[in-house]
């Protein structure tokens, strides 16, 4: 690739974060990362020329970067890797120009498709097909959609707070009845500003669907990547843990449609989830501003998706390879996939051998890296721990305590 400004991952401290910098590093780009906690897996990475540390879901990422701008003769390209360092940075980005390249939409369409309550909004507006969905920002509203949804169904914060985060690790709270509804209503709505309530769509993880674009300085589409979710852990309203590339032209246009309705520009994601009783789509979420964990899998499958963005946003070429060409790319993440793989084998809907086969072909890795094996090996070891910890919380108290000899 043509020499060009660094880049710099803000959100090293997370999957996407970590796929990220790999990704960009074996452009031959120089790569600065930011990680809001140096102990986390992926800041373990030896990919970054640097890693610095702050608070990317906050004032202290604008902070930093406001701080070490001026030694850059060149203004990197930003990445953001997390929602919160996604708003973040648009928030403060009158601060940021001018040292600094970035490739977001106006303020107003962050916030727009971003929050999961004006996202439903919107799609509602424009004609849009989402599931039955009704935006909670007060119990009234919770009681009204608990009379009206059809169960099962789910409740999701309009934007992962910290308070939200602090309290649990779900994206979405699966709810059978009206009762559960307002139970769980009640219990995490002081999480967040509003929640959506919101009908789940019929058939299992394997019917959801993700596609990757990134729109440029012309608002126009310069590359898209679409794949199948296969895997996700927890099941249903779980984090995608084995994805692989596939042609389905409808989301496709559905993710085109979504990001024309709005004025649009750089890196964007829509999953879409088919109901299988009816063939019909319906958009679940979108994220933007940002790559996810399924960039990676255009990058397996020999489609340059992020270096189209950083050569866009930095005045450069366009890579030439950015069309999708179906060679059967796959994305893995390891530890969630065990725990997925389990849970499907224990219910008969997956073998031992058919889990060993989701490892053929041209495969991205989550967090799993030959050439860069330390935040694996700190993932697994965290895990580890974690359980160790968990099962010595279910010991009785005098077993808990006891010491050998």
């Amino acid at each position: 690739m043509t020499q060009g400004p660094p880049a710099i991952v803000a959100g090293l401290g997370s999957v996407v974060g970590l796929q990220t910098a790999r990704v960009l590093a074996r452009r031959g780009i120089a790569v600065i990362g930011i990680a809001s906690d140096l102990r986390h897996f992926g800041a373990r990475t030896r990919v970054c020329e640097r890693i610095l540390e702050a608070d990317v879901e906050g004032e202290g990422l604008p902070a930093l970067l406001e701080a070490i701008r001026s030694e850059f003769a060149d203004p990197p390209v930003l990445f953001p890797c997390t929602d919160g360092a996604v708003l973040s940075i648009s928030e403060h980005r009158g601060r940021l120009e001018g040292g600094y390249r970035i490739a977001l939409p106006p303020h107003e369409v962050v916030q727009t498709l971003m929050r999961k309550a004006d996202f439903a909004e919107h799609a509602q507006r424009h004609g849009l097909p989402i599931p039955r969905t009704f935006v909670l920002r007060g119990r009234d509203e919770a009681v009204a959609a608990a009379r009206a949804l059809t169960y099962p169904a789910v409740l999701k914060p309009s934007l992962k707070t910290p308070a939200w985060s602090r309290n649990t690790t779900a994206k979405a709270l699966p709810v059978d009845t009206p009762e559960a509804l307002l139970s769980t209503y009640d219990r995490v709505a002081r999480w967040t500003s509003a929640l959506v309530a919101q009908e789940f769509v019929g058939g299992g993880d394997d019917q959801l669907f993700t596609c990757n674009t990134c729109f440029g300085a012309a608002g126009e589409p310069l590359v898209s990547f679409v794949t199948r979710k296969r895997r996700q852990w927890p099941p249903r309203v779980g984090i995608g843990s084995y994805a692989e590339e596939c042609r389905e032209d409808e989301v496709l246009d559905l993710t085109l449609r979504l990001f024309r309705s709005v004025e649009f520009r750089g890196l964007g994601y829509l999953e879409v989830k088919r109901d299988p009783a009816s063939g019909t789509y319906r958009m679940i979420e979108a994220n933007i501003g940002r790559p996810t964990g399924r960039s990676a899998t255009a990058e397996a499958g020999g489609v340059e998706f992020l270096a189209t963005m950083y050569c866009d946003t930095a005045g450069l070429a366009l890579p030439a390879e950015r069309r999708q060409r179906y060679v059967g790319a796959a994305w893995i993440d390891v530890r969630r996939d065990v725990l997925s793989a389990v849970h499907h084998w224990r219910r008969g809907e997956l073998t031992p051998v058919d889990w060993l086969r989701s490892f053929r072909g041209p495969t991205a890795h989550a967090v799993l890296s030959a050439r860069d094996p330390l935040p694996f090996m700190y993932e697994i070891g965290r895990s580890a721990g974690r359980a160790g910890a968990r099962a010595a919380s279910r010991l009785p108290v005098g077993r808990r305590n006891r010491r050998r000899p």
